[in-house]
């Protein structure tokens, strides 16, 4: 008759059935500890600017050792370009994604003004474009890395949609073609003001792009009678 199991070899069941449970713990803990990390980051890049923001801070402000910040990333240019792709990505990401291969030019640039003033203009997201703004001139890699995972998809997806609009006859001038920054200018010159004079006089950036937008496609409009 066999021997009934002892606490001792029912020991290592045990502890394979736990093995799972805390190895979620410990990435669920990691990537904790990378977002706190990020956000700390922008907080300090957006308060000092790139140059002068110190890992040091960073840590401080996200509560843990300087040390810990190079588990996650190796530099300052590579926890900038991991802010990028975790802040601004995904926006571009469902904009490649969008059932849009039919929608007219006008209503895609409405929707356009509506995600750039709701996902960007809106939120922590303004303060990356801003940082770029002020000193991607001086860090041409911060400039290389926003221009690759942000500008050149959102530009791709710009220029397919004037390019059907043209095709089927919505407009009679390539110049969005030619020039698909026209339609998101605007909101740049928003983030810029709201930067410097804001305090001073603040500014309707919604309604300042839908402006915008009506006399683009009036001018447009023009073109093709």
């Amino acid at each position: 008759m066999p021997k009934p199991a002892t606490k001792r070899s029912r020991r290592p069941a045990l502890q394979a059935g736990a093995g799972p449970r805390a190895r979620n713990r410990r990435l669920e803990k990691s990537a904790a500890t990378r977002e706190a990390i990020l956000a700390a980051a922008l907080d300090e890049f957006a308060a000092r600017g790139f140059a002068a923001a110190r890992l040091d801070d960073v840590a401080r402000r996200a509560g843990v050792a300087k040390g810990t910040i190079y588990v996650h990333f190796r530099d300052k240019v590579t926890l900038f370009e991991e802010l990028v792709r975790s802040a601004l990505v995904p926006v571009i990401a469902a904009a490649e994604s969008a059932p849009i291969a039919d929608m007219p030019l006008r209503l895609f640039a409405e929707r356009l003004i509506e995600t750039f003033v709701r996902e960007i203009y809106g939120t922590r997201r303004k303060d990356v474009l801003r940082l770029i703004i002020t000193e991607g001139e001086r860090f041409p890699q911060l400039a290389h890395i926003y221009y690759r995972e942000v500008i050149a998809r959102a530009l791709k997806v710009l220029r397919a949609v004037v390019q059907r609009a043209v095709a089927r006859g919505e407009i009679g001038d390539d110049a969005l073609l030619h020039f698909p920054q026209l339609l998101i200018a605007p909101g740049l010159v928003g983030v810029i003001w709201d930067a410097l004079f804001a305090r001073f006089e603040p500014l309707d950036v919604a309604a300042m792009m839908r402006r915008h937008l009506d006399l683009l496609f009036e001018a447009l409009e023009r073109r093709r009678t």
